[in-house]
């Protein structure tokens, strides 16, 4: 079974749309599936205390910029998702025709924004890093939908260190669909393809030397093309 692979662009365009173009199209050439944004306002969580305020508000995506990527993605190829946090965003994420949704980890408690995409029908993908439960393989029951549901296995720690990635406990072949991953480099995602992550979701920069409170721990271009050539190589290998 083919592994779809999100490049996570998410605030890496750093408020610039040329640069966010630029992504998804380096996203398109690296054999990524989904370029994905985030309709993110750092407002609603943070105040001007948070360390990376300014340049979070800076990278905040409005409708019309939305609409933009989305015609961009159709016109490269790549499907075009987001990350959605509020009613406003599956609002928007309608009208543009999303075809499926992401909801990040700190949505988790949100229990009106799972109502609301629940009810759209369409599948959605579920970041469970700061899902917290006695239970650490339990998976959230309250959490209904039209359409399919895919749980992905996540360590809320930016970056996160190897010896926080617990593969052995996590069950990728029934309960979770694959690894929202924020280690630095590409064994922790090869790792969960070959025990049978079918879902990889990972930062993506033009470059990691950028200002901003993600590029540090992404992948540049050339990092997710070896990514993505290993991955479908890992493939190969399991489907015989």
């Amino acid at each position: 079974m083919k592994t779809t692979i999100i490049a996570e662009i998410g605030l890496n365009h750093n408020g610039n749309m040329e640069m966010a173009k630029c992504l998804i199209d380096e996203a398109h050439r690296a054999g990524a599936d989904i370029a994905k944004f985030q309709f993110f306002d750092i407002s609603e969580y943070f105040g001007p205390e948070f360390e990376w305020y300014e340049e979070c508000m800076k990278a905040r995506i409005d409708y019309d910029k939305a609409e933009m990527l989305r015609d961009h993605c159709n016109k490269v190829g790549i499907e075009f998702m987001s990350s959605v946090f509020n009613l406003q965003g599956v609002e928007w994420a309608e009208k543009l025709g999303m075809k499926r949704y992401k909801i990040a980890s700190r949505c988790i408690g949100q229990q009106d924004l799972f109502d609301a995409v629940g009810e759209t029908g369409k599948d959605m993908i579920v970041s469970l890093g700061m899902w917290k439960d006695a239970n650490p393989t339990a998976l959230p029951t309250y959490i209904k939908s039209k359409g399919k549901v895919d749980f992905l296995y996540c360590v809320a720690k930016y970056p996160t260190m190897p010896e926080d990635v617990d593969f052995d406990k996590i069950d990728f072949k029934d309960k979770y669909s694959g690894f929202s991953d924020h280690t630095i480099g590409m064994n922790a995602p090869l790792i969960a393809v070959a025990r049978g992550a079918r879902i990889l979701e990972k930062h993506f920069t033009l470059n990691k030397k950028m200002h901003g409170p993600d590029h540090q721990g992404s992948m540049e271009p050339s990092e997710l093309r070896q990514l993505v050539k290993s991955a479908r190589e890992f493939e190969e290998f399991m489907s015989k």
